[in-house]
């Protein structure tokens, strides 16, 4: 199983790297579950300066990643300053061509995102969030963007609006839960099962929302 390069990142060398190792079957996915949220950054003239990403990891994988880096010791739910000083940038440490599971296109073309910019980590409630920036360029209008890990091991969940920066808005459209799903069946149906031990098919854009960004005028 090749597992996906944030975790690589977050989870190398570590204990816990032996559990996200352990045989699993294709009903086990997803493994990790994010609510994701972001913030469209455009200049005053339009452009595409970039975008904020802010993740919140589930209950279970932030317990893991605290117990590993030896965080709040008293289990109360919150870190010192100097707790969250050692765990900020934690998942920023991506490997070579890891995507950072956010995709922009414009007009069906990629757009370039730039490396992480680590804009700090905050815990409430035993939850980690942490936060990154991603810069970009061209024109903000017909920006279309997608948080998705096309291996679908971890699941990103698009929570409240999506907030733009500027002069411009942004819509969102829900991904077919139900066509997603079917994709998976026919998928698992399709592929045998020796084949599934070497990889999970890429389904994880098909879960995936859609943020469309306009700017009128």
């Amino acid at each position: 199983m090749r597992l996906p390069p944030v975790l690589v990142s977050a989870l190398r060398a570590t204990p816990i790297a032996a559990l996200a190792l352990m045989p699993q079957t294709a009903a086990a996915h997803p493994h990790v579950f994010v609510d994701t949220q972001l913030t469209v950054v455009v200049s005053d003239d339009g452009q595409f300066e970039g975008i904020e990403v802010a993740w919140t990891y589930d209950d279970f994988y932030s317990l893991l990643i605290m117990a590993d880096m030896q965080l709040d010791n008293d289990g109360d739910g919150r870190l010192r300053p100097d707790e969250v000083q050692r765990l900020s940038g934690f998942d920023l440490q991506w490997v070579d061509g890891f995507a950072g599971d956010s995709y922009a296109e414009r007009n069906g073309h990629a757009i370039a995102l730039g490396a992480p910019q680590d804009r700090g980590v905050t815990v409430e409630n035993g939850l980690i969030t942490s936060r990154h920036f991603r810069a970009a360029s061209g024109p903000a209008d017909g920006v279309v963007i997608k948080a998705f890990d096309p291996t679908f091991y971890t699941a990103y969940s698009l929570v409240g609006q999506v907030t733009v920066q500027g002069p411009c808005a942004a819509t969102q459209t829900a991904a077919d839960l139900d066509a997603a799903y079917t994709l998976v069946e026919e998928l698992l149906y399709a592929t045998p099962a020796s084949d599934l031990e070497d990889g999970y098919p890429e389904v994880g854009e098909a879960f995936a929302d859609t943020v469309r960004v306009s700017c009128a005028g």
